[in-house]
């Protein structure tokens, strides 16, 4: 880089959307006090659904790391909080102890599945995830397919189990929103996306690829694993199959590539999509779930860049972009 550029910043369009967003979250923070119990659980699943394809897609879209087993995180956050709070543990204290507990079978795991490349990868995250489900039925304590319900979390006032969960959700939702934005326009960011366009051309230039894709598979281990705690601590019971379920693969596959994979703003988006898309079909079960994959698959075969490359192409630039570009101006 000469003297006579320098590294692109924040535009003013992305100062207006972070002022934006500054105001939907002080407005999400004060929906206690004036939305009905029914709007404030129905957010709280909205906000899961933001840090799940913010996690997701940190993994797949700048590391390209595509995972169907980013599952096992969610399901185990969940047992590790009811194991937990078996010892005799406050509740809240479990939900959030329960993804430290991932975040360390996270880094041994991350030893040996990132020696793996693209559909071994992919793969070997599924069988993972099937494996560990298969061993935490086993355990007693959760009674196999019948699951097990958080007893001591369902003994609060419900009013205010539901107002902590929803301000938990939400601070979870945005904290995760602002560490993606900082690692992402950082040397971090520059260095993932150079894994995901080349990664023997990253190494060569002196990149530590294997560093830099286990910070950001650690990181989307730990989003999905506070996401995990925070449906459990919603949903109240914990049932394995649904807890380890694909669906939530197919879910974040989902917002990330309609938002748009790559882009901060595309698991936003994409969340908002599949949201709305519940409310509208939800009642319609399995044939909701099969148009759920139909449309991820119109998207990647016809939209690849999902609804912010639509946007982008119609406006000329890509909102709360991530890449790094050259200006010309001086010093």
């Amino acid at each position: 880089m000469t003297g006579a550029h320098r590294l692109g910043g924040v535009t003013r369009l992305d100062g207006g959307l972070i002022a934006g967003g500054a105001c939907v979250l002080a407005l999400l923070l004060a929906t206690p006090l004036f939305g009905s119990a029914l709007i404030v659980d129905k957010l709280t699943l909205l906000m899961i659904y933001v840090l799940l394809a913010v996690s997701w897609n940190l993994l797949a879209g700048f590391a390209g790391l595509v995972s169907v087993g980013h599952q096992t995180f969610i399901g185990l956050s969940g047992y590790f909080v009811l194991r937990l709070v078996e010892t005799g543990l406050p509740p809240f204290a479990a939900l959030l102890l329960g993804a430290v507990a991932v975040l360390l079978v996270a880094w041994p795991l991350s030893w040996i599945v990132l020696r793996l490349r693209a559909a071994e990868f992919a793969v070997a995250m599924w069988v993972i995830a099937e494996t560990v489900r298969s061993v935490v039925m086993f355990d007693p304590l959760v009674q196999g397919e019948t699951g097990r319900s958080l007893v001591t979390l369902n003994a609060m006032d419900a009013e205010l189990r539901r107002t902590a969960i929803f301000l938990a959700a939400v601070i979870a939702a945005a904290l995760g929103l602002v560490v993606s934005h900082r690692l992402l326009r950082g040397r971090l960011g520059g260095e993932s996306q150079a894994i995901r366009d080349d990664e023997e051309a990253a190494a060569s230039i002196g990149v530590d690829t294997m560093r830099v894709k286990r910070v950001i598979f650690l990181i989307s281990a730990v989003g999905c694993a506070v996401a995990g705690s925070l449906w459990l601590a919603s949903a109240i019971t914990y049932q394995p199959r649904t807890a380890f379920g694909i669906n939530w693969s197919v879910f974040m596959l989902f917002m990330v590539l309609v938002g748009g994979l790559g882009s901060f703003a595309g698991p936003i988006i994409g969340a908002l999509v599949l949201f709305a898309l519940q409310e509208l079909f939800g009642d319609f079960g399995a044939w909701y779930l099969a148009g759920v994959r139909v449309v991820a698959i119109l998207f990647a075969l016809y939209a690849p860049r999902g609804v912010v490359g639509l946007l982008a192409d119609r406006f000329g630039t890509e909102p709360l972009s991530m890449r790094k570009t050259l200006i010309k101006g001086a010093r």
